[in-house]
């Protein structure tokens, strides 16, 4: 089976080159554990049900042996026995060299399990699924790190996507799942992001922390949330939606699934970014709702290829759902991240983002041409805030915007005279 190259897998080579060890987090099924096999040299696999009383036993007595085996040593799934964590920090400690092990998971874990940071040991990066150029569906003709540095006007202009829409509509359905690309069929592919949903509200939930939690009201929650995606929904407006199906539902309780499905890597909210240009009172800072995968929201809400084809406005939520997938994933080879701007005076960008030398974008999704404009206005009214903040207070000023993109689900990529790059979604790569 051939390995299908990640932008993580850059990532991952630079910190075991810098640090003891790597941990590699996100959800299950992204991909963590065959990228880190690309890397190590030896590998153990904790959540192996034929070891597990053995590999308890060895977590209790003598967890180090675990350790043993060529460098880097990958442990898959450690959060299984917690106690690895320390071995670790201690193990690279002692031998005092870069590169030892790999540790992924796909939940996080409680800080009070373990008894050490691992601060300046043990570097944590995510792994998100796969984008349409990992997917190898963007032509990746376009480069946002070329974008960012100054390339030439013309460098976008003429470039053409291979997708159409109802592609880009199975490419959501899909998902950015491994599993769902290799060797499988269209009808076999759109299968594996509803197994996945059915997976995290029966067991992972409960099992991400030992506290039992209701599968059916979990399935709601997920169902609202997907309903919700890509807003700035109040978590009252969450609330009151789940209980038009339960006719209850306490804060604290939907809190605490909440919280769940952030420690299982399923839920991955955006913060809004907050320049002082506007007065605070005017700052929609609240998350926007996410997942980490558009197909989580399709599946969720029991949707098809066919029914959102007649749905295009679920579908443009949707659509930023993917587009912000591929930007985190995308952002790892930048060192960057992405977060949204939104003011009660209606300016906005679905997305900023942010590079780690300062430099940035601003960013509107737009699936088809006639939103364009509305897009395009938006960043422009948005630099231009910017800039007159610059003029007013010179004492504090801010940087204006790098880039104005709006990604589309059209064919066409161009730059428009204001200075707008118009992107379709699966011609970029980071």
């Amino acid at each position: 089976m051939d390995y299908y190259k990640r932008t993580a897998d850059i990532l991952l080579k630079d910190n075991l080159d810098a640090f003891g060890a790597v941990l590699i987090e996100g959800p299950k099924w992204c991909g963590k554990t065959t990228t880190a096999q690309q890397q190590c040299n030896s590998l153990i696999k904790l959540q192996v049900p034929d070891n597990r009383e053995m590999n308890q036993l060895t977590a209790t007595t003598k967890p180090s042996l675990f350790l043993l085996g060529e460098t880097p040593r990958l442990i898959d799934e450690w959060q299984e026995f917690p106690v690895v964590w320390d071995a670790v920090r201690s193990m690279v400690d002692e031998r005092g060299m870069p590169g030892q092990f790999i540790l992924t998971g796909s939940n996080s874990v409680d800080d009070s399990s373990i008894m050490h940071t691992g601060t300046g040991r043990i570097e944590t990066m995510e792994m998100y699924p796969m984008s349409l150029y990992e997917s190898k569906e963007s032509t990746g003709e376009i480069s946002l790190k070329a974008l960012f540095d100054g390339c030439d006007d013309g460098y976008i202009d003429g470039k053409v996507s291979n997708m159409e829409l109802e592609d880009l509509i199975f490419a959501a359905c899909r998902g950015g799942w491994p599993a769902s690309l290799y060797g499988r069929t269209p009808k076999a592919q759109l299968k594996v992001a509803g197994s996945y949903v059915k997976s995290v509200c029966k067991t992972d939930i409960s099992k991400v922390d030992g506290v039992r939690r209701d599968e059916k009201l979990a399935r709601k929650i997920l169902k609202s949330y997907s309903r919700n995606i890509s807003t700035l929904a109040k978590k009252t407006a969450v609330i009151e939606d789940v209980k038009s199906t339960t006719g209850s539902l306490a804060e604290n309780t939907f809190d605490d699934y909440v919280g769940a499905l952030e420690r299982l890597f399923v839920i991955k909210d955006i913060e809004g970014w907050c320049p002082a240009i506007r007065s605070a009172t005017a700052m929609r800072s609240g998350p926007k709702r996410e997942f980490v995968d558009p197909s989580i929201a399709v599946a969720a809400m029991g949707l098809t290829p066919e029914a959102l084809l007649m749905d295009l406005k679920t579908f443009g939520f949707i659509f930023e759902t993917m587009c912000i997938r591929d930007l985190r994933a995308y952002s790892q080879a930048l060192e960057g991240e992405v977060s949204y701007y939104h003011d009660r005076y209606g300016l906005e960008a679905d997305i900023v983002l942010h590079l780690g030398d300062g430099r940035y974008a601003l960013i509107e999704c737009k699936l088809g041409s006639r939103e364009i404009e509305e897009g395009a206005q938006h960043l422009l009214d948005l630099e231009s805030l910017i800039r007159k903040h610059n003029e007013t207070e010179k004492q504090v000023p801010l940087r204006e915007p790098d880039l104005l993109i709006v990604l589309t689900g059209g064919r066409m990529a161009y730059t428009r005279q204001d200075g707008v790059k118009i992107i379709p979604l699966a011609c970029l790569k980071p």
